[in-house]
């Protein structure tokens, strides 16, 4: 019996190759979303925090920053009492692609549960749900290999 990381990761594959298509026109990776949608909704926050949001390792916030920089979608100011914090702030790019964002998700999110019932899919929720937790704890309590 194959294990869920088999069906996560080709639903992850899957998921990432149409939002890369979805966001060509817009000027985006398909990694790039989870930082716009983060920056709107917490402008200010460090680079740190958004790190820690989105389960990333720092040195790839710097990298999508970057490159979200250079394309106009947020700007970045050092904080006001230690310099070598930098907060991050959203453009009104940011904030012009954040409703098509949003509709990808959603139709996405629409085709792929095509022809499952409510009631299945509560229950998947529920128990993924429960997965996501076990896994952020885990990352959390530090259980991992070194």
């Amino acid at each position: 019996m194959p294990t869920f990381m088999k069906y996560v990761g080709d639903i992850w594959r899957c998921t990432n190759l149409n939002r890369a298509l979805e966001y060509e026109p817009l000027g985006i990776g398909c990694y790039q979303d989870s930082y716009i949608i983060h920056i709107c909704k917490h402008p200010g926050l460090t680079q740190e925090q958004l790190a820690k949001l989105i389960y990333v390792h720092k040195s790839n916030v710097t990298r999508q920053l970057m490159i979200l920089e250079e394309k106009g979608f947020v700007y970045r100011r050092n904080h006001k009492e230690d310099k070598r914090i930098q907060l991050v702030y959203p453009t009104q790019k940011a904030w012009d692609v954040l409703p098509l964002i949003h509709q990808t998700h959603e139709a996405w999110n629409k085709r792929v549960l095509e022809g499952i019932s409510e009631e299945d899919q509560q229950l998947f929720f529920e128990v993924l749900e429960r997965i996501s937790e076990n896994a952020k704890k885990s990352l959390e309590e530090g259980n991992h290999r070194s």
